[in-house]
């Protein structure tokens, strides 16, 4: 008997033999948390791309997105062209015109930069970044990111089967926190230099700027970043540039 159809069997003999908690408990809702949880540990690549669309889609409703001929999309055309697909990942490239300084991946391919990082960066420094963030999702980086907050969401899905007013808000408001925990992942020390690693891979492979690795990770150690910073949850970027600065004289 499968996880799920026998999580179902218990609850449904359980809440026979209590029935005044069955009045208060949403079954369905119940089960439908459990199996998120035991799915969070086992999300094949296809599942994991088809959520990341549909938070991109969101990102993309939620964001002003910089219009086609407009100064930041001409730009990154430049910078991106001959990326449409990249180490078996078919790309899409949009700009976010904010002024925040951040760019993400995702496993469908989606890649969007803020104007706030382009104002910041040379265009061989954003193809380093384009090629870091690339780096999570073929690593496997942002997987094990999405795991946790799939299962993170199955814990509020739970207490949203309970009655809580206040949970069932959270619930109903999942895209968001999936999208908001995704692109604002933290990543360790170990995949983050990984990511680095990756990069510049990818900048030889490219016939990039080379020095633009490092250099884009010293602005990163001069800026600090803030709350809403890809920097805030990449750490120590003088040191990785270091690293990378070794990785290139080898």
């Amino acid at each position: 008997m499968k996880f799920t159809a026998w999580l179902g069997t218990a609850l449904a003999v359980t809440l026979t033999l209590h029935t005044g908690l069955s009045e208060a408990f949403d079954l369905g809702s119940a089960i439908d948390a459990a199996s998120k949880g035991v799915k969070a540990a086992t999300l094949s690549d296809a599942e994991v791309a088809d959520v990341a669309r549909q938070v991109s889609a969101s990102e993309d409703k939620r964001n002003k997105v910089a219009p086609a001929g407009s100064p930041y999309a001409v730009r990154l055309g430049k910078v991106v062209a001959g990326l449409q697909n990249e180490d078996g990942l078919k790309l899409n490239f949009k700009v976010y015109l904010t002024p925040d300084v951040n760019a993400f991946a995702m496993a469908d391919g989606t890649v969007r930069v803020y104007s706030g990082l382009m104002d910041k960066m040379s265009d061989d420094e954003l193809r380093f970044v384009i090629g870091h963030e690339i780096a999570h999702v073929k690593l496997g980086h942002s997987k094990k990111a999405l795991q946790t907050a799939y299962a993170t969401s199955a814990a509020r899905d739970a207490m949203a089967a309970s009655g809580n007013t206040a949970a069932v808000v959270i619930s109903q408001s999942a895209l968001g926190g999936l999208a908001e925990k995704l692109i604002h992942a933290q990543f360790s020390q170990s995949q983050e230099s990984d990511a680095d690693a990756y990069s510049v891979r990818f900048m030889q492979k490219h016939n990039y700027n080379l020095t633009a690795a490092a250099s884009a990770l010293r602005k990163l150690q001069d800026w600090g970043g803030g709350e809403n910073s890809m920097f805030s949850s990449h750490p120590a970027p003088g040191d990785r540039a270091s690293k990378v600065e070794t990785q290139l004289k080898g």
